[in-house]
């Protein structure tokens, strides 16, 4: 019997959306392909807006059967798009099954969190996250670069630059964690796990609108220990 209707897949989008379509397929036996009862969303940030028309979709009937299954692939959450899934995710309607993919889970709400089922691709060959090309070349860098970087990022000279460097900070942010995450799996000492436990933190602060973008980078480039990846 299948007990889970929410489920979350911590992966890049496309594999995290072929994961939960193999799993419609194989646990529902539902036919994916032009069904109209399988919804694909891609999102970059994924607002409280986003929220309220996945809420709107869960809540029709389906077209073909008894099932209506709802993927949602985001780069990141609003932390208040979060908290407008909790009662959706607590208790889909009948018969809907739920799937958020993001690329780290190091974002999800303890709150969100606590609803859904972890959906491992470890049966599906999966395949190594790759680190974004801004986090890779921050990792890289050297003091005076990392410098220059953070600088580029708490520049903009709009709402809508300050928007996008926002966003590639956060890829920084995803990307130290997910060479953290692998340091610590190869068993390379305890300054990744401690690195993790500070990501942790400047996350929290980081998903704020309001948070102070240049101090959080440079926190991180800090503490980043040498020869991470």
């Amino acid at each position: 019997m299948i007990r889970h209707h929410a489920f979350v897949i911590e992966t890049e989008a496309e594999e995290g959306i072929a994961a939960a379509q193999a799993w419609a397929e194989r646990e529902l036996g539902m036919k994916v392909k032009g069904n109209p009862d399988v919804v694909v969303l891609r999102y970059g940030l994924f607002s409280v807006e986003d929220a309220r028309r996945v809420s709107e979709l869960a809540a029709r009937v389906s077209f073909t059967g008894e099932h209506k299954v709802l993927i949602i692939a985001a780069s990141r959450a609003y932390h208040e798009a979060q908290n407008a899934l909790l009662k959706l995710f607590e208790e889909p309607p009948q018969g809907a099954y739920l799937f958020f993919v993001l690329p780290t889970l190091g974002g999800l709400l303890p709150t969100l969190r606590s609803r859904v089922q972890g959906l491992s691709l470890s049966s599906s060959g999966r395949t190594r996250i790759r680190i974004s090309e801004v986090a890779e070349e921050f990792l890289k860098a050297n003091k005076e670069k990392r410098s220059s970087i953070i600088k580029k990022l708490t520049s903009g000279k709009d709402e809508e630059e300050r928007r996008e460097n926002r966003e590639e900070a956060i890829a920084i942010l995803n990307g130290v964690e997910q060479a953290a995450y692998a340091a610590v799996k190869k068993r390379r000492g305890g300054s990744a796990a401690a690195l993790l436990s500070d990501i942790a933190t400047l996350r929290s602060y980081l998903y704020d609108r309001s948070a102070p973008v240049r101090m959080i980078l440079e926190h991180l480039s800090l503490v980043i220990p040498k020869g991470l990846i």
